[in-house]
């Protein structure tokens, strides 16, 4: 799956306006094109092992602002260090991802893609996309992964 025309029109509308109106795009094109019933951008603090985020879908259940310890955990290694996107796929694949799980079932959601937003070496941040569906496809992967290279923009014009 890649992005189509009016992804990029999508996308390059709301890069056009702000780095909040792109997420809003990201958002849009990962609801239309997998499900994404929750979309979230991170800026990642490697001194402090933490992560920020800078924008979410549903901000009553996880707020801009909030922050979240990534020190030492297989979650870390993988997206932070390794600069790998990591599919967590299912309730098991969530459970042990994601300390907050209860929040993320609770949302009616039973799957994740993350994927490392990565600049000159070092990962800057990370988009986060969630949907009801358990499984995801190399297509669903990909596309996800395409939307990280738009969201990566936003991330930088904010000041990583």
């Amino acid at each position: 799956m890649t992005l189509a025309k009016d992804d990029i029109e999508t996308l390059a509308t709301g890069a056009g306006k702000s780095p909040a109106a792109l997420f809003a795009a990201v958002h849009e094109v990962a609801a239309r094109r997998v499900g994404a019933r929750l979309v979230t951008v991170m800026r990642h603090h490697a001194a402090e092992a933490e992560v920020e985020r800078l924008w979410s879908s549903n901000e009553q259940a996880y707020p801009v602002g909030g922050r979240k310890q990534k020190r030492d955990t297989g979650w870390s290694r993988k997206v932070l260090e390794q600069h790998r996107v990591l599919v967590s796929a299912g309730d098991d694949g969530i459970r042990d991802s994601f300390d907050d799980h209860a929040i993320i079932f609770g949302l009616g959601l039973h799957s994740c893609v993350n994927v490392p937003l990565v600049s000159q070496g070092q990962c800057i941040g990370t988009l986060n996309v969630l949907r009801a569906q358990p499984d995801w496809s190399e297509d669903d992967v990909a596309l996800v992964r395409a939307l990280g290279l738009a969201t990566l923009s936003g991330v930088l014009a904010l000041g990583a």
